[in-house]
Parts: structure tokens; C-alpha cells; sequence
């Protein structure tokens, strides 16, 4: 579903109860939004904080933003070629589109290394950015806030630095490289409100 269909599933979420959005047969994707928030999250609003699950088999676990910035890596070092296919797929997603409708296509290609299903990393990226648009409560840099996690995506599907590196810039809290996020970024004076599919491939 688009980002605004899967938006309103978000905000009628009750408490407690484990809410599925997606599956393909082998993966699930649930959602669930806890009554009781941990001290480390005390200062988020108990009424948007939700939780993304991902259930494989008998194993549930929280996924984390570098599951999909991991998983688009090693798609592209095993496909080179889907670089500006993934790049606007993922793009589409970010700007609203259906993550099942968008990489149906790619669902079918080949990639000789990844983590999950490519449907279920991009209803992840939905995810993750709807969670970052609702419920994030800090002042961000970027203007969307959720700038930093698609600049990050764009990064780790175009750069050349390796893996680790690129795990280890995200995880100490640095942002993505201007170029991916400048143009559409409002707090940045090279913003631009209308650009071309991937321009930051030419920056």
C-alpha cells in the first residue's frame, strides 16, 4: 500500500496488539505499538511509538535502518547493472508509492547476495520512513527530517566505500553526503523544489 494508506494503519494501531503488513509466505512484517515506553525512549509520545518486527520462521527480532542499507549493497555489488533501477525504485517509495507495486518487476531479477525479499526490504524503507515522519519528536538537520535515512539508502546503492565503512559512518550518527540530500533538503541553500529522477547522480 502507498504511504498514506499504510500512514492511517500506523495511527489506528492499539496498544499491545501485533498488527501484520505485510507478508511473502516466507517473511512477515508486523507492527506493534507498546503501552509502556523503556526509559530510553521516555520522551517519545507513547501514541505515535510503534514498533517494526519482522517474524522469519520460528525468529522475531527488531530490524534496523541498516538491514535495508546492507541489503541494497550487496544486491549492487552482485548486480552492478540495477544501480539506477533500485535507485528509482527506492526513490518512488520515498515520495509516496507502493513498495509491492514499485519493485514487482525487481522481485523477479537475480541478485547473487541480499538478506531479505526485495519487497519486504522496501515495505522496511516505507517503514522506516513513516516512523521517522510520525513518530521521530527531535529537531532534525534536514527539512524532511526523513532526509537522512533516504540520503543514507541513496549512498550505500552508489558509493564505492566499503561496506563497513559505510556501517560505520551511519552508526556514529553522520550524515549522508550532501550531494544525495541537497537539492531536495529546504534547510540547504542548494534546495530546488522541482529536479529530475536521480539527480544526485550528477552532482
Amino acid at each position: 500500500m502507498d504511504k498514506e494508506k499504510m500512514l492511517e494503519i500506523i495511527k489506528k494501531l492499539p496498544f499491545d496488539r501485533k498488527k501484520a503488513v505485510y507478508s511473502d509466505g516466507e517473511t512477515e512484517i508486523y507492527l506493534l505499538r507498546p503501552s509502556e515506553l523503556s526509559s530510553r525512549f521516555a520522551k517519545y509520545d507513547v501514541k505515535k511509538n510503534f514498533q517494526i518486527w519482522l517474524k522469519q520462521g520460528s525468529r522475531e527480532f527488531r530490524p534496523n535502518h541498516l538491514r535495508v542499507f546492507i541489503d541494497l549493497n550487496l544486491r549492487i555489488r552482485s548486480n552492478p547493472a540495477a544501480k539506477k533501477v533500485l535507485l528509482l525504485a527506492f526513490d518512488k517509495i520515498f515520495y509516496g508509492e507502493d513498495p509491492k507495486k514499485v519493485l514487482a518487476a525487481l522481485a523477479k531479477r537475480k541478485f547473487g547476495l541480499y538478506l531479505n525479499g526485495i519487497q519486504v526490504i522496501g515495505c522496511l524503507a516505507q517503514l522506516f520512513i513513516l516512523e521517522q515522519e510520525y513518530a521521530y519528536h527531535r529537531e532534525s538537520n534536514f527539512e524532511p527530517a526523513t532526509l537522512f535515512f533516504q540520503g543514507w539508502l541513496r549512498q550505500f546503492i552508489d558509493s564505492h566505500k566499503e561496506i563497513d565503512n559505510l556501517c560505520m559512518s551511519v552508526c556514529s550518527g553522520q550524515p549522508p553526503a550532501a550531494k544525495y540530500t541537497c537539492k531536495e533538503d529546504r534547510k540547504n541553500k542548494k534546495y530546488s523544489p522541482k529536479n529530475k529522477p536521480l539527480w544526485y547522480l550528477d552532482v
